[in-house]
């Protein structure tokens, strides 16, 4: 299967979507799998894996229902309170419905760089490997340390290192850039997988695949195709193109390398690290 490792459907209406800009016409408004449902009819992909956007259990169970009427979601990445051990039995309970794969905390939006290492926190990645559920890893570069402090601390837990971690391909300087491949091998070495996704939305509006080769590059030498899986970030790419400009940028930026490895990277190994 050819899969986008990460989506989203959202309905601002809802009202737990905290995060979203009110006066963003692009972002705050509905979207549903009759909006992707052509797309990717048009761009060949057979699945996708939809993602979490709200901090809320019930928009978990409103994307586990969405999955449930659209043949092409055959996964949902979901949200607990990890502040809230109670929440074990949410985690066992979600891990019943055979789409629920796994969890993401909103660590970017969340003040407190070391949240993530917090003792009440704790529970949550034990539960986790427990459950054989996954992590997804949500962060900007000056959460790199902390996140390896965890992954090594918990070198069982299914990780994925959601959009390269984000690097702030706008502001592109040697140093910063050193600084974010530095980080990134390092979680590489910890067995982490890592989404190349997103990175189109860090870079400039008049973006080229020329700015984003460095850091694809790297992202494919550290982990290796075997570990990296793209993902559309649908709706949120539209900030800076549509799904098909970017989907082509990537397939363009992954042309030199052997097909068994574009596979892999389109497909094979979202489906093997989500177990779609």
């Amino acid at each position: 299967m050819i899969i986008d490792a990460h989506q989203h459907f959202w309905t601002p209406a809802r009202g737990d979507y905290d995060w979203m800009p009110k006066d963003n016409s692009v972002l705050n408004r509905t979207y549903l799998p009759s909006d992707l449902a052509p797309v990717l009819h048009a761009q060949g992909i057979d699945g996708t894996v939809l993602v979490q956007a709200a901090a809320s259990v019930n928009e978990t169970e409103y994307m586990l229902g969405l999955a449930d009427a659209s043949g092409f979601v055959k996964g949902v990445v979901g949200w607990v309170d990890f502040e809230s051990k109670a929440e074990r039995a949410t985690l066992a309970r979600l891990k019943g419905h055979p789409k629920f794969k796994g969890v993401r905390p909103m660590i970017q939006d969340i003040a407190d760089d070391n949240w993530m290492h917090r003792d009440d926190v704790q529970w949550a990645y034990g539960a986790l490997i427990e459950l054989d559920l996954t992590f997804d890893a949500l962060g900007f570069p000056r959460h790199l340390a902390p996140f390896l402090t965890l992954l090594k601390r918990y070198p069982q837990m299914r990780t994925v290192i959601d959009h390269c971690m984000k690097p702030q391909i706008r502001d592109h300087s040697p140093a910063n850039f050193r600084k974010w491949a530095d980080g990134m091998s390092r979680l590489a070495d910890t067995g982490a997988y890592c989404k190349f996704s997103a990175l189109i939305t860090e870079a400039n509006p008049d973006w080229t695949t020329a700015d984003l080769k460095p850091y694809v590059d790297h992202i494919l030498g550290a982990f290796g195709p075997e570990r990296v899986m793209w993902g559309s970030d649908w709706p949120v790419c539209r900030l800076r193109a549509e799904y098909d400009r970017w989907h082509k940028a990537a397939q363009d930026l992954t042309a030199h390398l052997p097909q068994t490895d574009c596979v892999r990277i389109f497909g094979d190994t979202a489906a093997q690290f989500y177990r779609l």
